[in-house]
């Protein structure tokens, strides 16, 4: 829980899909609370199929195992498993974001404000690089039993396989294993990053970089 260096940390910022760890969270604790599981199956509304940016590839009106769309969503960053997951648990995307809210409030997220539950682009969505950290930590501690998820290096669905965003994942020097990216024109690309450093459990969040090979570096 300490800080060893911050700058601009509680800074409100466009977490772009860096959101879908506060949707992992929701994910997790209903799991682990038995209220669905991974084999529970959700159907793919047409919302969830035709929403742009990164993709899974699921097909519309299809039935998807939760366990296949916490990949979608971790790995591969699919907005469409992640709008689906949002659906499946409370009905409709504009739900799961109210219950988003209530639980970044729940968890003492200040500076967190989610609009949707995929990060995409609205000006009333922000999250600041410390409550990023924060939730990460708490991530870790309560839920380590599927942090594994996030450490995943490529995954394929419906015949496309797609390596995870987190191109740290593949370096064996740095030892990274996690935790997610993100990029947005507002926010530049970004990414929560977590290790294992002498005992210890590490987590940098790096906001506003100017390219993939900037935000690596930052890591």
């Amino acid at each position: 829980g300490d800080i060893i260096y911050e700058k601009k940390a509680h800074k409100p910022t466009a977490p772009s899909s860096m959101s879908k760890l506060m949707t992992s969270y929701v994910v997790f604790e209903y799991l682990a609370n038995g209220h669905i599981n991974m084999d529970d199956e959700f159907e793919i509304s047409k919302k969830a199929w035709s929403k742009g940016g990164s993709r899974m590839f699921v097909n519309l009106g299809s039935k998807v195992k939760v366990k296949d769309l916490l990949l979608g969503m971790i790995v591969q960053s699919g907005n469409d498993a992640t709008i689906a997951l949002a659906e499946g648990i409370a009905g409709s995307e504009e739900e799961f974001s109210a219950m988003l809210n209530q639980k970044a409030k729940d968890l003492g997220l200040k500076e967190t404000h989610l609009a949707n539950s995929t990060g995409w682009p609205d000006k009333k969505h922000k999250m600041s690089a410390y409550d990023l950290a924060k939730l990460s930590r708490i991530l870790l501690r309560e839920y380590p039993q599927y942090y594994k998820f996030f450490g995943i290096k490529d995954y394929q669905y419906n015949k496309i396989r797609q390596n995870n965003r987190n191109s740290l994942l593949f370096s064996s020097a740095l030892k990274v294993d996690g935790i997610k990216t993100g990029h947005a024109d507002e926010a530049g690309f970004s990414a929560v990053l977590s290790a294992m450093r002498g005992g210890r459990r590490l987590i940098a969040v790096v906001y506003g970089t100017r390219s993939l090979n900037d935000r690596s570096m930052a890591g």
